[in-house]
């Protein structure tokens, strides 16, 4: 774990964020991180493109720890 010192306005933005969305100010730093990430390593991808695929991946995850 690390700490990373970001825009007191972007602070603000994820601290709103992340009350809409039920997660802490960290997770919804990391879940903005984590798309921004794969958005740029794809970028094809629309957010809904990547979002459906780290669910399915999840999924597959999921499934492969039930049958271990």
């Amino acid at each position: 774990m690390g700490i990373v010192k970001i825009d007191s306005d972007l602070h603000e933005e994820a601290r709103r964020a992340s009350t809409v969305m039920c997660r802490s100010i960290n997770a919804q730093a990391e879940f903005w991180m984590k798309i921004g990430m794969l958005a740029e390593a794809n970028p094809t991808l629309s957010f809904n493109e990547i979002v459906k695929m780290q669910l399915a991946a999840t999924y597959m995850h999921l499934a492969d720890a039930a049958v271990a």
